[in-house]
């Protein structure tokens, strides 16, 4: 059996790639897509990885939407901070016990973004 050692990349269709990867890195930290050897790309810190099919008729993220991406976050209230001065809207603020504490923020196409702080162990 095949057994992958993470994600290599999420790839979607966008209406303005360009203006949305800015929005991205800007926003959320997250490097353009290399185009040469000497660009970087983004380097994620080790840690869980949750991969979960949901129900077709789930309510967790809109029905329009066929995928919801989740970043993992150091600091929640940090990050909702941060982005609500920049006038992006942080929704649905939760805590699951034993999980750790998540809020909703969208990209500028509609795009939903789940911010998780893992509970801490």
């Amino acid at each position: 059996m095949v057994k992958v050692l993470g994600i290599g990349g999420v790839f979607f269709r966008s209406k303005d790639p360009k203006a949305l990867a800015e929005w991205y890195k800007t926003h959320l930290g997250i490097a353009h897509s290399p185009t040469d050897p000497d660009m970087m790309p983004w380097t994620t810190q080790a840690g869980v990885t949750i991969f979960s099919p949901f129900a077709d008729d789930t309510d967790y993220f809109p029905a329009d939407q066929s995928f919801m991406i989740n970043f993992r976050v150091s600091d929640l209230d940090a990050a909702v901070q941060d982005l609500a001065s920049a006038g992006v809207d942080s929704t649905d603020i939760m805590t699951m016990d034993g999980i750790g504490r998540f809020a909703r923020i969208h990209d500028p196409e509609g795009r939903p973004i789940e911010l998780w702080e893992p509970a801490q162990s």
